[in-house]
């Protein structure tokens, strides 16, 4: 079942605070001209990683996502666990979230 914008940020909420609060921060702290709020950026990744065929993959798990500031954009990594050996297996950051 491909992923939404909700599984998405239940993902960053399992990461931690730290997480979900790097994300909202992102969006507040360039008031008065906001960047993506965290729910564009979730429903953005949820499509991206829909589109790498990630979220019709039953063999995996998405266990959890860690977003880092990095300079004006975030940088988010997914946690998968790849079911028939338990292995955890991290994406590529992305940065594209402007």
């Amino acid at each position: 079942m491909p992923f939404t914008r909700d599984d998405l940020r239940e993902s960053v909420e399992r990461a931690g605070d730290e997480h979900w609060d790097a994300l909202r921060r992102h969006h507040e702290d360039a008031y008065p001209n906001p960047k993506p709020t965290p729910g564009d950026v979730c429903k953005g990744e949820a499509e991206r990683l829909n589109q790498m065929g990630l979220g019709d993959a039953k063999e995996l798990e998405l266990l959890e996502t860690h977003v880092a500031r990095v300079g004006d954009e975030v940088r988010l990594t997914h946690v998968l666990r790849y079911k028939p050996l338990g292995l955890r297996l991290l994406t590529e950051p992305f940065q594209n979230y402007r």
